[in-house]
């Protein structure tokens, strides 16, 4: 995992840098980088190479064989050590601390990221790093609208290819749609800002029906700008007190799609099951694709308005989020999850790290407890509640 490039990354110098570009470089026309291919990218002497590469692989960043010759990849943990190099270099991140979510498909972890001026506090924000390659190249190829019809890829082009998919569609979604910010993108890995408030497959509501309509109004702001998530459901969805988060965009499609039909029925069908199977809210599906739909040309202000209405209320304000648990929660199933905690840039002290100067060649340009209750708020809404009662 990327303990193991964490643990080695201020030993890395430049120069081993330029051997895990060269491997990465060269696994685009090699399924194992000859040491020759090495030799001349890094302009190293063979002895020095040899040196290096023995290191590398020591320290589970590069994998080596010696059939039919000898050749190199590299591991995800040295992409990582790339990635986390480049992001440091471009002061987007400049310590990490533990990780918060694995799934599947990534692997997330808390970073700090760099105030823009000496007087300011670091901001918490998370490092999504994909994972595509963990699963069958032939299912991640049948699923990834991205990769197309290429006959040969490697995980690392299925994982910089997903992570440069979500990074641009949540650029150029946020702050239109309700999403977490994303602040850069290198390789495989993605900085962004902590999803607000818990995941909504662990969350007891005390306004469901507020919240479906919240979750509703982003789908018919997205659907608006022409995008499906195609991945929607209460284990990508983040609620808090301020309304709700959308997570996880790598498989989104555009509405030119040939089953974007479907796909929006699938999205919206999962989230009204979990309403219905949980609080016994019961929406029809036809009827809410067609309001989504005939939602769509508003504008986000008039959704809001519209979305609003229905209820007569705009706000949570006098509700919280109570604490619990799914109780028919399957167990096994693996999501790519995090969620806002208190952390302080003193907690990474031991983690910061300084970037090699060192210009790489880049290849070109997704589980947490719910958080506890404020007593005071708890009380606060029971004293609301009593003064209307005796008014």
């Amino acid at each position: 995992m990327i303990d193991e490039a964490l643990r080695v990354f201020k030993d890395l110098d430049s120069k081993d840098f330029r051997i895990l570009t060269g491997i990465e470089m060269g696994m685009k026309h090699f399924e194992w980088v000859p040491i020759e291919e090495l030799n001349k990218y890094t302009r190293l002497p063979f002895e020095k190479l040899e040196y290096r590469l023995k290191k590398l692989v020591r320290n589970k960043l590069v994998v080596r064989t010696t059939q039919p010759y000898e050749g190199f990849q590299i591991y995800f943990e040295g992409y990582d050590a790339l990635a986390l190099n480049a992001f440091v270099k471009r002061k987007s991140i400049s310590a990490i601390g533990d990780e918060v979510g694995v799934g599947k498909e990534s692997v997330i972890y808390e970073a700090i990221l760099p105030p823009e001026l000496a007087i300011g506090e670091p901001v918490p924000v998370v490092i999504k790093f994909h994972r595509e390659g963990r699963t069958s190249f032939k299912q991640i190829k049948r699923v990834r609208e991205h990769l197309g019809e290429r006959e040969h890829f490697s995980w690392i082009y299925a994982a910089r290819l997903a992570a440069q998919r979500e990074y641009r569609i949540m650029a150029e979604l946020y702050p239109k749609v309700s999403i977490p910010k994303p602040f850069d993108h290198n390789r495989h890995a993605i900085v962004m800002e902590l999803a607000k408030g818990s995941l909504l497959a662990k969350t007891k509501l005390l306004a469901p029906e507020w919240y479906l309509d919240e979750i509703l109004k982003q789908v018919i702001i997205t659907y608006s700008l022409g995008i499906i998530h195609a991945d929607l459901s209460e284990y990508n969805i983040f609620a808090s007190e301020d309304g709700v988060q959308l997570i996880d965009w790598p498989q989104y499609v555009t509405l030119e799609h040939p089953h974007a039909d479907e796909i929006l029925e699938r999205d919206v069908s999962n989230v009204l099951t979990h309403f219905f199977r949980k609080y016994g809210i019961k929406r029809e599906l036809d009827e809410t694709i067609r309001e989504i739909k005939s939602e769509a040309g508003k504008s986000a202000e008039e959704i809001k308005e519209s979305t609003e209405s229905r209820l007569g209320k705009g706000t949570i304000e006098e509700w919280d989020l109570e604490e619990a648990l799914e109780e028919d929660f399957e167990e096994g199933i693996e999501e790519d999850v995090f969620q806002e905690e208190d952390f302080e840039a003193e907690k990474f002290e031991a983690e910061s790290f300084e970037a090699e100067e060192f210009e790489a060649e880049e290849i070109e340009p997704k589980e947490t407890e719910v958080e506890d209750l404020k007593t005071q708020n708890l009380k606060k809404a029971a004293s609301k509640k009593e003064n209307s009662d005796k008014e």
